[in-house]
Parts: structure tokens; sequence; C-alpha cells
């Protein structure tokens, strides 16, 4: 195990060097994560975008804090890291993944990495199929989508990181690597891909959970359609993926009330356990978001038998304009808002 950290650390510290920023140091006793009860986190994929560019986070006081250590104190548990195949930029592959991962474990966070399968962003509007992917056919693909699985999850591996969870894809509410794994135009392709995934997390890392995760959690039509084509073509998953993001203070009471049934007809109809991938509202509607993710996470909490198994707030560590993303959960002073606060509240609670 000292191995394993010696070796993170020595990439870490070339990584940072290259961007500018000091290597973090690790912890002499990381603290190992309690996978055991309801996941409160967050994903922070832009986090080391953001600290080379100069972006710095403070508590409540004004106190400057690294980010990760400024969410775990506000009771958040889990993180959550996007991975691109090959980034133009290098964020978000797999090598920056494992910075950001290192640091997240020695903080004692439970860890969900999230497969694009694509150079860029994948979501309802793009699927994009990597550059060096692009004359690929359905084996060749499959076998590019299984590689590409190992070589990341074994990089984490061989740095002592175990994720509990790995998505299969990212909001692929009709499928992914377009054209050929496009749902609506051969399902039993996009199972194909989805199960390639799938087998993959599970010969590197047997226990960890493999989601799916569709966009819009509140439209259970396309969940049924989604992993009904999923289930009649043998597709393989552990857990329910869901985005949920409202409008604003005016139509999240709406949407939550309508996600939460079809998490529960999710439940009944597939026995699958959900979390909730993605949420996020507008920054400067700080009461609204708290208020929409206290009702959302005591919601799910009630549903019977540890089948609601957490939430994950979308990058809430944007701020001031980052991106040009209004949806994170600072102030343009590099400070969280009251909308952090329904984690920590949901945190003590669970605690007690």
């Amino acid at each position: 195990m000292k191995y394993f950290h010696k070796t993170a650390l020595i990439f870490c510290s070339i990584f940072f060097a290259c961007c500018g920023k000091d290597a973090p140091e690790p912890d002499p006793k990381p603290q190992t994560p309690d996978a055991s009860g309801y996941a409160l986190g967050a994903d922070v994929s832009w986090l080391t975008e953001m600290e080379k560019a100069g972006r710095k986070f403070y508590d409540a006081s004004g106190k400057e804090t690294e980010c990760m250590e400024l969410l775990r104190s506000l009771g958040l548990n889990s993180i959550r890291l996007r991975v691109w195949v090959n980034p133009s930029d290098g964020w978000c592959n797999k090598e920056d993944v494992l910075v950001k991962a290192f640091r997240a474990k020695n903080l004692g966070f439970r860890i969900m990495i999230d497969f694009h399968y694509s150079d860029v962003w994948a979501d309802p509007s793009h699927q994009t199929t990597p550059a060096a992917w692009q004359n690929m056919n359905l084996e060749e693909l499959k076998q590019a989508v299984a590689l590409h699985t190992k070589e990341t999850l074994n990089l984490l591996k061989t740095n002592g990181i175990s994720p509990e969870w790995v998505q299969a894809g990212n909001e692929t509410g009709n499928g992914m690597l377009w054209e050929t794994g496009k749902a609506s135009v051969n399902m039993a392709n996009y199972t194909a891909l989805n199960n390639a995934g799938y087998d993959a997390v599970k010969s590197v890392f047997p226990d960890a959970k493999v989601i799916v995760h569709l966009h819009n959690g509140q439209d259970n039509s396309l969940y049924r359609w989604l992993f009904d084509g999923l289930k009649k073509n043998g597709g393989k998953w552990d857990v329910i993926g869901m985005s949920l993001y409202p409008e604003g203070e005016s139509d999240w009471q709406q949407k939550n009330n309508s996600c939460i049934a079809n998490i529960k007809d999710m439940i009944s109809r597939y026995g699958s356990e959900v979390m909730i991938c993605e949420v996020g509202m507008p920054w400067d509607k700080p009461a609204a978001a708290k208020a929409f993710l206290a009702d959302l996470i005591a919601q799910m909490q009630n549903i019977p038998d540890d089948k609601c198994s957490g939430i994950f707030y979308w990058e809430p560590e944007s701020y001031n304009g980052w991106k040009g993303y209004t949806l994170g959960a600072f102030d343009n002073s590099g400070k969280p808002t009251e909308a952090l606060d329904a984690f920590t509240d949901a945190s003590l609670r669970i605690s007690q």
C-alpha cells in the first residue's frame, strides 16, 4: 500500500508541476470511506482546471480552504468525477481523474467515476464518438469501450483507489457513441456497448456498482422506454441514475414529486437501486435551491429498503461565471451558498 501511495504522489507531483500547482500532500493515514448509508455528493470535475486558472475557495468566515476539504466540512461524503477519452486540453482525461480521485480518497470520500465515452461532453444532445474511434464498427467499439474503461480503472486501482460506483455512459437517454449506439435507431447496439462497459468495470472492480444514467429524472416514459429496451436485449446495470434540474422557484416541487414517483416505479418495475447523479439550480436562488434539495433528500430517504441511495450536486464549486455555468452553489466571492445547507442538515440527521 505504501508503494501505491508513493506512486500516486510521484504522479501528482509531476502533474501539478506541469500545471503550475503544488502537489497535494497525502494524508499519512488516509481515511477509509464509509460505504454504508446515504451518499451526499458533488461532481467536482472542473476543480483542477479551476485551480490552474487561479480560482480559490473560502469557508463562510472567509478563510481560504481547499475545495474538497470545504465540501467535506459541509457534510458531503462522496465525489463524482467524469472521464473523457482524449480531450484536446487534457482536463478530465484519466491522468487528471487520478489526481482528483487521489485527493478525494485521502479525505475519506466515496468515489463515483463517470465515463462519457467521448472526447467532449456526452449528454442528451451530444454523444459524439471519440475521434480515434470514428471509423470503428460495433465489435471494434465494444473493444474500445472495454479497453478505455479497464485502463482508467486499473490506473486508479494501481494507486489504491477503489470507486464505489461507475457510470457506463453519461445521460444516455438515447444511447451513446452515435450513430452506432443510438438507442432510438438500434437498441441492441446500445445494449451491447453498455454491456461492454459493464463487464469491463466488473473485471477490475467486481464489487463496484455500475450505473446507467439518464437525464430528466421526472420523465417516467423516457425511463420505461430505455430500461425496457435494455432489459429486452439483455442489458446489464446495478443502479439507475438520474439527473434533475428544475428551472427555478416555480417548478421544483412538481419536478421533485414527479421524480420521486419515477424512482418508485423504477424500483418496482426493475428491482433496481436508484441514485440522483446530478442536480443543480441557479446559484443566485440559494433559498429556493436549499428548499428543493431538502425536500428531495427527505422524500428519497423515506423510500424503504435502502433502494434510493444518494444524491450528487453537479459542479457546486463553479462560481463567478466559470465556463458560463450558472447552476453552482457558491457565490461570486467563492463561498458556498445556503443551498449546501441541505447537505449539512441531511448529514447531521444521518449521523444521529
